[in-house]
C-alpha cells in the first residue's frame, strides 16, 4: 500500500505540474502568437450574415489553436511518453486534426475569394473520417498492432460489455462528431475554451478514479486543461486571438479519443453536452430549412440563428453572458459524467474486463496505458 501511494502521490504532482507548466508555456508561445499574426495578416473573416456585433472581430488573430497543440505535443513528448508510447495515438490524432485545419484555415485566409475556402466540405470530411477510422482501429486491434481495447464500453450503472468490431464505426464517428460539434461551438469569445477545458478537467478525474487507473492518460488531460486555461486568457472577451479550425477541430477529436481510450465515451455527450447541443441546433436548423422549402416552398428555421449560442444573442444574451451561462452548464454536466463514473470504481470487484498484455490481473491499479 505505501508504495501504491507513492506512485499515486508522484502521478498526481505530475499531472499538477503538467497543468502549470502547460498553462506558462502556452502563454509564451500565445504572446508570440498574436503578435506574429498581426505582423503577417492572419485574421479572421467574419460571416456578413452572422450577428452584427460580430463585425467588430473582423481581422483578429486566429489559428490560435497552434498554441494549444504545440504546447501539449512538446511536454508530453518530454515527460509523458518514454515507456507510455500509447500516448502517440491522442498525440497523433491531435496533430493530423490540426494539420487538416491548420491548411483549411491557411487557404480560407488566402483564398476568400474562392467559393470553396480552403478545402471542399465533401474531401474535408473524408480525411477526417480517414484519420478517426485509423485511429479507431488502432484502439480496437490486439498488441502489437494496437492498444488491445476490443469493443469494450463501460455503461453507467450497468456494466462493462464488449461490442466488437462495432467498436471501430462507432468510434470513427465519435472522433469526427466531436471534433465538428466543437468547430461549431468555437463561435464566441472563450465559449469552446472554457467548455473544453472543463470536459478535459472532467476526464482527468474519471481517468485517474478509474479502475484500472489511467494515470498517463490522466496526466495528458491535466496537460490539456493547463492549456486551454492558458488560451483563454488571450481569447477573453474581446478576444486577441480565436481558436481557428486548426484548434478546434484537433482538440475536439483528441477529447473523443480520451474519452474511447478511457471507454467511459458514452459518458461523453453528457460531459460535452454544450457541443452536442450547438451541434443538433445545426442539424435542426439545416434539415428544417431543406424540409419547409421543399413543403412549402420556402425555408423555415426552428432558430434566429444557428448554432444555438447565435440564437441566444438576438434574443438579447450579451456574448460574455452567453459563454458564462453555457460554461456553467458544462461545468455541471462535468460533475455529472464524473459521479456516473465513479460507480464503475465502486463497482470494480465486479469488473471483468481483462487487463491489457504484460499486466498482472492481479495488480490492476498500476495499469498505465
Amino acid at each position: 500500500m505505501e508504495i501504491l501511494r507513492t506512485v499515486l502521490i508522484q502521478d498526481v504532482a505530475r499531472a499538477l505540474m503538467l497543468t502549470a507548466a502547460a498553462f506558462i508555456l502556452t502563454l509564451v508561445v500565445g504572446h508570440w502568437w498574436v503578435r506574429f499574426a498581426q505582423r503577417n495578416r492572419i485574421g479572421k473573416r467574419i460571416r456578413v450574415e452572422g450577428p452584427q456585433t460580430h463585425m467588430c472581430k473582423m481581422g483578429t488573430p486566429t489559428m490560435g489553436g497552434i498554441m494549444i497543440v504545440s504546447t501539449v505535443v512538446a511536454l508530453t513528448v518530454i515527460f509523458n511518453l518514454v515507456d507510455r508510447w500509447s500516448m502517440l495515438l491522442p498525440l497523433g490524432v491531435m496533430v493530423s486534426f490540426a494539420i487538416l485545419g491548420a491548411f483549411d484555415d491557411w487557404k480560407s485566409l488566402t483564398g476568400s475569394k474562392s467559393k470553396t475556402h480552403g478545402f471542399t466540405a465533401t474531401l474535408k470530411f473524408w480525411l477526417m473520417v480517414a484519420i478517426a477510422f485509423a485511429a479507431s482501429l488502432i484502439l480496437y486491434l490486439p498488441n502489437p498492432y494496437g492498444l488491445e481495447h476490443s469493443g469494450l464500453v463501460r455503461i453507467p450503472l450497468i456494466g462493462t460489455f464488449d461490442i466488437g468490431l462495432w467498436f471501430i464505426p462507432l468510434a470513427t464517428i465519435v472522433i469526427v462528431g466531436t471534433s465538428n460539434a466543437v468547430n461549431l461551438t468555437d463561435g464566441l469569445d472563450s465559449l469552446a475554451g472554457w467548455c473544453l477545458m472543463l470536459a478535459f478537467a472532467a476526464y482527468g478525474v474519471m481517468t485517474f478514479l478509474s479502475e484500472p487507473r489511467l494515470t498517463n492518460l490522466m496526466v495528458f488531460n491535466f496537460t490539456m486543461v493547463g492549456a486551454c486555461a492558458a488560451f483563454l486568457w488571450y481569447n477573453a472577451y474581446p478576444a486577441q486571438v480565436f481558436m481557428g479550425d486548426c484548434g478546434s477541430l484537433a482538440i475536439g477529436a483528441v477529447l473523443a479519443l480520451v474519452a474511447l481510450q478511457s471507454q467511459q465515451w458514452l459518458l461523453l455527450p453528457i460531459v460535452g453536452v454544450v457541443f452536442v447541443v450547438e451541434a443538433l441546433s445545426v442539424i435542426i436548423q439545416t434539415g428544417y430549412f431543406k424540409w419547409t422549402r421543399k413543403r412549402f416552398g420556402e425555408g423555415r428555421r426552428v432558430f434566429k440563428m444557428a448554432p444555438l449560442h447565435h440564437h441566444f444573442e438576438l434574443l438579447g444574451w450579451s456574448q460574455p453572458q452567453v459563454t458564462q451561462r453555457f460554461a456553467l452548464i458544462a461545468g455541471i454536466a462535468a460533475i455529472v459524467g464524473v459521479s456516473l463514473a465513479l460507480t464503475f470504481a465502486a463497482d470494480f470487484n465486479t469488473f471483468q474486463a481483462a487487463p491489457p498484455p504484460g499486466v498482472p490481473a492481479a495488480s490492476p491499479a498500476v495499469f498505465m496505458p
